[in-house]
């Protein structure tokens, strides 16, 4: 039994720091300049890293977002323009 609790244990913290990556589209509904950040129209907020000005961005342009992830922290690695 105790070996069957460990394994479920490291699983499970495996799985909770497993890295993940993905893209959403979706139209900007607010620019926070002051904190480099999006916000997009079905409400996900989206913090900008160096590299990616926030400033080239307008409320109401349709974008495609792709970040990735680990240990619950998601870090935007492009935003291109979207049809």
């Amino acid at each position: 039994m105790k070996t069957a609790t460990a394994l479920l244990t490291t699983a499970m913290v495996a799985i909770s720091t497993a890295a993940f990556s993905g893209q959403t589209t979706g139209t900007v509904r607010t620019v926070d300049k002051k904190h480099d950040a999006i916000t997009l129209t079905d409400g996900k907020r989206f913090t900008l890293p160096e590299g990616i000005e926030v400033e080239t961005l307008k409320v109401g342009e349709r974008v495609t977002i792709v970040y990735s992830g680990k240990a619950g922290r998601t870090v935007v690695t492009s935003i291109r323009g979207a049809r």
